[in-house]
Protein backbone atom coordinates (compact mmCIF):
# COMPACT_ATOMS: atom_id res chain seq x y z
CA UNK A 1 0.00 0.00 0.00
CA UNK A 2 1.18 3.20 -0.98
CA UNK A 3 2.29 5.57 2.23
CA UNK A 4 -0.01 9.24 2.59
CA UNK A 5 2.34 11.84 3.53
CA UNK A 6 0.97 14.74 5.05
CA UNK A 7 2.27 17.55 1.85
CA UNK A 8 0.47 18.81 -1.09
CA UNK A 9 1.91 18.71 -5.05
CA UNK A 10 2.42 21.42 -6.31
CA UNK A 11 2.18 21.51 -10.05
CA UNK A 12 2.09 24.16 -13.10
CA UNK A 13 -1.59 23.41 -13.82
CA UNK A 14 -1.10 22.16 -16.97
CA UNK A 15 -2.72 18.27 -18.30
CA UNK A 16 1.23 16.94 -19.00
CA UNK A 17 2.08 18.75 -14.84
CA UNK A 18 -0.49 16.15 -13.22
CA UNK A 19 0.85 13.69 -15.38
CA UNK A 20 4.48 14.58 -14.08
CA UNK A 21 2.39 14.34 -10.61
CA UNK A 22 1.09 10.70 -11.69
CA UNK A 23 4.05 9.70 -12.17
CA UNK A 24 5.69 11.07 -9.05
CA UNK A 25 3.57 9.32 -7.06
CA UNK A 26 4.64 6.27 -8.25
CA UNK A 27 8.51 6.73 -7.88
CA UNK A 28 8.04 7.77 -4.46
CA UNK A 29 4.88 5.34 -3.98
CA UNK A 30 2.85 7.86 -2.47
CA UNK A 31 -0.69 9.25 -2.40
CA UNK A 32 -0.28 13.44 -1.76
CA UNK A 33 -3.00 15.00 0.25
CA UNK A 34 -3.73 17.21 -2.69
CA UNK A 35 -2.89 18.31 -5.70
CA UNK A 36 -2.61 22.20 -6.13
CA UNK A 37 -2.36 24.21 -9.43
CA UNK A 38 -0.98 27.67 -9.10
CA UNK A 39 -4.19 29.75 -8.79
CA UNK A 40 -5.35 27.43 -6.06
CA UNK A 41 -7.54 29.64 -4.11
CA UNK A 42 -7.90 26.64 -1.25
CA UNK A 43 -6.34 27.28 2.45
CA UNK A 44 -3.43 24.82 3.65
CA UNK A 45 -1.18 24.02 6.28
CA UNK A 46 0.42 21.63 4.50
CA UNK A 47 3.88 22.17 2.88
CA UNK A 48 4.12 22.05 -0.49
CA UNK A 49 6.41 19.62 -3.05
CA UNK A 50 7.03 21.25 -6.58
CA UNK A 51 6.50 18.76 -8.93
CA UNK A 52 8.27 19.61 -12.68
CA UNK A 53 6.91 19.14 -16.09
CA UNK A 54 9.09 16.81 -17.27
CA UNK A 55 7.61 15.97 -21.11
CA UNK A 56 9.55 12.24 -21.65
CA UNK A 57 8.03 11.47 -18.17
CA UNK A 58 3.97 12.72 -19.22
CA UNK A 59 4.39 10.82 -22.59
CA UNK A 60 5.14 8.14 -20.20
CA UNK A 61 1.96 8.07 -18.38
CA UNK A 62 -0.28 9.16 -21.70
CA UNK A 63 1.02 6.31 -23.49
CA UNK A 64 0.69 3.71 -20.21
CA UNK A 65 -3.34 4.98 -20.02
CA UNK A 66 -4.29 3.15 -22.64
CA UNK A 67 -2.66 0.37 -23.09
CA UNK A 68 -3.21 -1.00 -19.45
CA UNK A 69 -7.20 0.83 -19.35
CA UNK A 70 -8.52 1.36 -23.04
CA UNK A 71 -8.98 4.27 -24.94
CA UNK A 72 -12.03 5.27 -22.78
CA UNK A 73 -10.58 5.55 -20.06
CA UNK A 74 -7.86 8.27 -21.34
CA UNK A 75 -10.87 10.04 -22.99
CA UNK A 76 -12.24 9.89 -19.33
CA UNK A 77 -9.41 11.12 -18.31
CA UNK A 78 -8.97 13.95 -20.54
CA UNK A 79 -12.80 14.84 -19.93
CA UNK A 80 -12.34 14.71 -16.21
CA UNK A 81 -9.41 17.51 -15.94
CA UNK A 82 -12.04 19.98 -17.53
CA UNK A 83 -14.44 19.68 -15.25
CA UNK A 84 -15.41 21.70 -12.09
CA UNK A 85 -14.76 19.00 -9.49
CA UNK A 86 -13.49 20.25 -6.76
CA UNK A 87 -9.89 18.59 -6.10
CA UNK A 88 -10.26 17.31 -9.40
CA UNK A 89 -6.21 16.26 -9.66
CA UNK A 90 -6.05 14.19 -6.62
CA UNK A 91 -9.56 11.83 -7.83
CA UNK A 92 -7.85 11.87 -11.45
CA UNK A 93 -4.38 10.24 -9.82
CA UNK A 94 -7.20 7.69 -7.64
CA UNK A 95 -9.29 7.10 -10.60
CA UNK A 96 -5.57 6.16 -12.29
CA UNK A 97 -4.05 4.04 -8.86
CA UNK A 98 -6.93 2.05 -9.63
CA UNK A 99 -7.16 1.76 -12.79
CA UNK A 100 -3.61 0.31 -13.30
CA UNK A 101 -4.62 -2.24 -10.21
CA UNK A 102 -7.86 -2.96 -12.47
CA UNK A 103 -7.32 -2.57 -16.22
CA UNK A 104 -10.31 -2.29 -18.99
CA UNK A 105 -13.09 -2.74 -16.58
CA UNK A 106 -11.99 0.56 -14.61
CA UNK A 107 -14.66 2.47 -16.72
CA UNK A 108 -17.11 -0.09 -15.49
CA UNK A 109 -16.93 0.20 -11.60
CA UNK A 110 -19.31 2.97 -11.29
CA UNK A 111 -19.72 2.18 -7.65
CA UNK A 112 -15.85 2.64 -6.94
CA UNK A 113 -15.03 5.53 -4.69
CA UNK A 114 -12.06 6.18 -7.04
CA UNK A 115 -14.20 6.16 -10.38
CA UNK A 116 -17.80 7.50 -8.83
CA UNK A 117 -16.93 11.17 -8.48
CA UNK A 118 -15.00 11.18 -11.96
CA UNK A 119 -17.73 9.64 -13.61
CA UNK A 120 -20.21 12.02 -12.37
CA UNK A 121 -18.02 15.32 -13.18
CA UNK A 122 -17.80 14.38 -16.68
CA UNK A 123 -21.41 13.74 -16.91
CA UNK A 124 -21.91 17.20 -15.51
CA UNK A 125 -19.05 18.35 -17.86
CA UNK A 126 -21.25 16.91 -21.34
CA UNK A 127 -24.23 17.60 -20.38
CA UNK A 128 -23.03 21.26 -19.82
CA UNK A 129 -21.79 21.70 -23.25
CA UNK A 130 -24.61 19.73 -25.30
CA UNK A 131 -27.09 22.53 -23.60
CA UNK A 132 -24.48 25.45 -24.67
CA UNK A 133 -24.81 24.01 -28.12
CA UNK A 134 -28.14 25.58 -27.81
CA UNK A 135 -27.65 28.35 -25.91
CA UNK A 136 -25.00 30.31 -27.34
CA UNK A 137 -26.34 33.62 -28.69
CA UNK A 138 -23.97 35.15 -30.97
CA UNK A 139 -24.05 38.71 -32.09
CA UNK A 140 -22.86 40.66 -35.02
CA UNK A 141 -19.65 43.08 -34.74
CA UNK A 142 -19.36 43.90 -38.01
CA UNK A 143 -18.24 40.93 -39.92
CA UNK A 144 -17.10 38.84 -36.31
CA UNK A 145 -19.58 36.72 -34.66
CA UNK A 146 -19.04 36.89 -30.77
CA UNK A 147 -20.71 35.04 -27.86
CA UNK A 148 -20.39 35.06 -24.10
CA UNK A 149 -20.48 32.41 -21.77
CA UNK A 150 -20.11 31.47 -18.12
CA UNK A 151 -20.02 28.03 -17.81
CA UNK A 152 -19.09 25.67 -14.10
CA UNK A 153 -16.79 23.61 -16.27
CA UNK A 154 -14.30 24.47 -19.16
CA UNK A 155 -16.43 23.75 -21.91
CA UNK A 156 -14.33 25.33 -24.88
CA UNK A 157 -12.41 22.46 -26.44
CA UNK A 158 -16.17 20.38 -26.34
CA UNK A 159 -17.69 23.48 -28.53
CA UNK A 160 -14.74 23.78 -30.76
CA UNK A 161 -15.77 21.25 -33.33
CA UNK A 162 -19.40 21.74 -33.47
CA UNK A 163 -19.68 25.34 -34.37
CA UNK A 164 -16.44 25.24 -36.41
CA UNK A 165 -18.60 22.44 -38.43
CA UNK A 166 -21.70 24.69 -38.03
CA UNK A 167 -19.99 28.19 -38.92
CA UNK A 168 -16.72 26.91 -41.65
CA UNK A 169 -17.12 29.85 -43.29
CA UNK A 170 -17.33 32.90 -40.06
CA UNK A 171 -15.08 34.52 -38.17
CA UNK A 172 -16.44 33.81 -34.50
CA UNK A 173 -15.42 34.38 -30.75
CA UNK A 174 -16.85 32.72 -28.08
CA UNK A 175 -15.72 34.12 -24.29
CA UNK A 176 -15.52 31.95 -21.48
CA UNK A 177 -16.17 34.97 -18.44
CA UNK A 178 -15.80 32.83 -16.38
CA UNK A 179 -12.18 31.32 -16.79
CA UNK A 180 -11.08 34.07 -18.83
CA UNK A 181 -10.25 32.24 -22.53
CA UNK A 182 -11.87 31.94 -25.63
CA UNK A 183 -12.91 29.87 -28.98
CA UNK A 184 -11.43 32.13 -31.58
CA UNK A 185 -11.79 31.08 -35.60
CA UNK A 186 -11.15 32.19 -38.74
CA UNK A 187 -11.81 29.87 -41.56
CA UNK A 188 -10.29 26.79 -41.27
CA UNK A 189 -8.67 28.13 -38.29
CA UNK A 190 -9.28 27.48 -34.82
CA UNK A 191 -7.38 28.63 -31.21
CA UNK A 192 -8.10 28.41 -27.22
CA UNK A 193 -6.62 31.58 -26.38
CA UNK A 194 -6.43 33.23 -22.65
CA UNK A 195 -8.28 36.18 -22.37
CA UNK A 196 -7.73 38.24 -19.33
CA UNK A 197 -9.01 41.83 -19.11
CA UNK A 198 -11.26 40.99 -22.31
CA UNK A 199 -14.19 43.12 -22.74
CA UNK A 200 -17.22 43.37 -25.72
CA UNK A 201 -17.94 46.64 -27.32
CA UNK A 202 -21.11 47.94 -27.33
CA UNK A 203 -23.33 46.62 -30.18
CA UNK A 204 -24.44 49.15 -32.77
CA UNK A 205 -27.82 50.17 -33.76
CA UNK A 206 -28.48 47.29 -36.05
CA UNK A 207 -27.34 44.93 -33.82
CA UNK A 208 -29.74 46.06 -31.30
CA UNK A 209 -32.68 46.51 -33.12
CA UNK A 210 -32.13 42.52 -34.43
CA UNK A 211 -32.12 41.66 -30.34
CA UNK A 212 -35.26 43.69 -29.93
CA UNK A 213 -36.94 41.61 -32.55
CA UNK A 214 -35.82 38.53 -30.76
CA UNK A 215 -36.84 39.65 -27.88
CA UNK A 216 -40.34 40.25 -29.41
CA UNK A 217 -41.20 37.41 -31.10
CA UNK A 218 -39.78 35.44 -28.25
CA UNK A 219 -42.77 37.15 -26.12
CA UNK A 220 -45.12 37.33 -28.60
CA UNK A 221 -45.39 33.32 -29.29
CA UNK A 222 -46.25 32.58 -26.13
CA UNK A 223 -49.20 31.48 -24.76
CA UNK A 224 -50.02 33.22 -21.55
CA UNK A 225 -51.93 30.83 -19.63
CA UNK A 226 -49.43 28.55 -20.01
CA UNK A 227 -46.78 30.52 -18.75
CA UNK A 228 -44.79 27.99 -16.28
CA UNK A 229 -41.46 29.59 -15.05
CA UNK A 230 -40.47 26.13 -13.14
CA UNK A 231 -40.94 24.57 -16.07
CA UNK A 232 -38.97 26.70 -18.23
CA UNK A 233 -36.08 26.91 -15.69
CA UNK A 234 -36.02 22.91 -15.75
CA UNK A 235 -35.46 22.70 -19.27
CA UNK A 236 -33.35 26.17 -19.37
CA UNK A 237 -31.53 26.70 -16.28
CA UNK A 238 -31.37 29.81 -14.92
CA UNK A 239 -27.71 30.28 -14.72
CA UNK A 240 -27.46 30.72 -18.34
CA UNK A 241 -30.16 33.47 -18.65
CA UNK A 242 -27.62 36.22 -18.02
CA UNK A 243 -26.15 35.43 -21.79
CA UNK A 244 -29.46 35.02 -23.67
CA UNK A 245 -30.65 37.48 -25.50
CA UNK A 246 -34.30 36.82 -25.59
CA UNK A 247 -34.83 36.99 -21.91
CA UNK A 248 -33.90 40.98 -22.10
CA UNK A 249 -30.33 40.87 -20.87
CA UNK A 250 -29.13 44.67 -20.36
CA UNK A 251 -26.26 46.00 -22.67
CA UNK A 252 -22.88 46.85 -20.57
CA UNK A 253 -21.37 49.53 -20.50
CA UNK A 254 -17.83 48.17 -21.98
CA UNK A 255 -14.57 48.82 -23.61
CA UNK A 256 -12.42 47.81 -26.61
CA UNK A 257 -12.06 44.25 -27.95
CA UNK A 258 -8.57 43.40 -26.29
CA UNK A 259 -5.31 41.30 -27.78
CA UNK A 260 -6.73 38.03 -28.00
CA UNK A 261 -9.65 39.26 -30.38
CA UNK A 262 -7.18 41.44 -32.42
CA UNK A 263 -5.60 37.98 -32.95
CA UNK A 264 -8.88 36.86 -34.65
CA UNK A 265 -9.01 39.77 -36.87
CA UNK A 266 -5.11 39.19 -37.93
CA UNK A 267 -5.38 35.64 -39.21
CA UNK A 268 -7.84 36.64 -41.19
CA UNK A 269 -6.34 39.15 -43.18
CA UNK A 270 -3.16 36.63 -43.29
CA UNK A 271 -4.46 34.57 -45.31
Amino acid sequence: MPHRPNLNYLYDGSFEGLLCCVFESYQRDEIPADILPPDSSQLSFLPGREIGTDPERARRVLRSIPEKMGQDALGLVKYAFLTCLAQKELHILLFLRRGYQCGPSICRRLTDDAVYPVQKAVQHLTREAHLLKGFIRFSAYGNLLAAEIGPENFVLPLLTEHFCRRFPEERFLIHDTAHEMALLYCPHKAAILGTEGLTMPLPDREEQDFRELWRTYYNTIEVPGRHNPKCRMSHMPKRYWAYMTELGREEKETGRLSAPTSAAFSLEEKR
